[in-house]
């Protein structure tokens, strides 16, 4: 690991102006639970010079908001947030999603904000002996003409074909959470639709954070999101295990039946999570059945491209978006006690 210098921030304020002190003397990360960035300084492949421990600023806490909705506190621990009475109530793709990530003690540590920033998982990321465009710029995709069973069918481009590796934020999104962040230039929402970058020619920015800006909280809409709903994750193995392919759903009915809301959102498969209104608004009216959910999932896809190793998951999303719909239309949303698909 290399050498770095680390500080302590106690306030916001401190921890912002400690960052934007620090980057113009080379690159500086803020540290919260550390289950991401400190593996990546152990295997060399991020050499931050200045680390900011954020644990002690008051950002732990979940409350509801005025208007109904809920604020997460950017070190709210996941495991907090998973089993918050509200977010199991309200909120249950969200508590589905990260129960169906990492490990309990994992968990245990990692914050909600971390959650969102953390790093790709593409092996050609972590191996610091091959070529990464994220990792070293304009050094090429040893994705390309590689081993990219995990890699991206939808977002990618020349550069870059890693996949984004969270269960939140797919969630997240369906959710139309919103990103509160603190800078230099004070405090701003950013939609989690706008969050994540797709790579174009500037793979190794994962998100449209600005240089010392600071994830404070995440906001999630007012509503009761409890009934029909599924966050179906698809992997090699049913625990500690990135997704293939992941699909959150929520959605809303009336008392005929018709979908009067849908929103659908895929994990796994590119480098945000991929939402597509056009797909959605496909269901909105109509009564919820096999075929609309077809072409949903069609919709959804459009554009899809494999790149050898990883063609099956353009299928296996394929079938995983009609089975989420099914799930979700139906309220009974995939268990992730017995893991076994619904």
């Amino acid at each position: 690991m290399n050498r770095f210098d680390y500080q302590r921030a106690t306030d916001v304020t401190q921890a912002i102006g400690l960052a934007d002190q620090a980057a113009s003397t080379g690159q500086v990360r803020f540290l919260a639970g550390g289950t991401n960035l400190v593996d990546l300084m152990k295997e060399d492949v991020e050499w931050p010079r200045t680390l900011i421990d954020v644990n002690r600023l008051p950002l732990r806490a979940i409350e509801e908001l005025p208007d109904g909705g809920l604020r997460l506190g950017a070190l709210a621990t996941n495991a907090e947030t998973a089993d918050h009475p509200i977010v199991r109530a309200r909120y249950p793709v969200l508590a589905s999603a990260i129960l169906s990530g990492a490990t309990r003690q994992l968990r245990n540590a990692a914050t909600d904000g971390g959650n969102l920033n953390q790093r790709t998982r593409c092996c050609y990321f972590y191996d610091t002996a091959t070529p990464c465009n994220k990792r070293a710029p304009g050094t090429g995709c040893g994705a390309r003409g590689g081993f990219a069973r995990m890699h991206a069918i939808l977002g990618a481009s020349e550069q870059c074909v890693a996949t984004n590796p969270s269960d939140m934020a797919v969630a997240l999104a369906v959710l139309d959470a919103r990103v509160r962040v603190s800078g230099p230039q004070g405090e701003r929402l950013i939609p989690l639709a706008d969050y994540h970058r797709l790579p174009g020619d500037e793979p190794w920015r994962d998100n449209n954070l600005a240089p010392a800006e600071l994830v404070t909280a995440v906001d999630l809409p007012p509503g009761d999101f409890g009934t029909y709903y599924t966050y179906l994750k698809l992997r090699d193995r049913l625990s500690y295990a990135f997704a293939l392919v992941s699909v959150a759903v929520v959605l809303a009915r009336d008392d005929a039946g018709r979908c009067t809301d849908v929103r659908v959102a895929l994990g796994g498969v590119a480098p945000k999570p991929w939402r597509v209104p056009e797909a959605e608004a496909l269901l909105r009216g109509g009564a919820p059945d096999r075929a609309r959910f077809g072409q949903v999932a069609a919709r959804m896809l459009e554009g899809a491209v494999g790149l050898g190793d990883n063609d099956f998951k353009i299928e296996l999303a394929r079938r995983a978006v009609v089975r989420a719909l099914e799930q979700a239309a139906s309220g009974r949303p995939q268990s992730h006690t017995d893991k076994r698909i619904a």
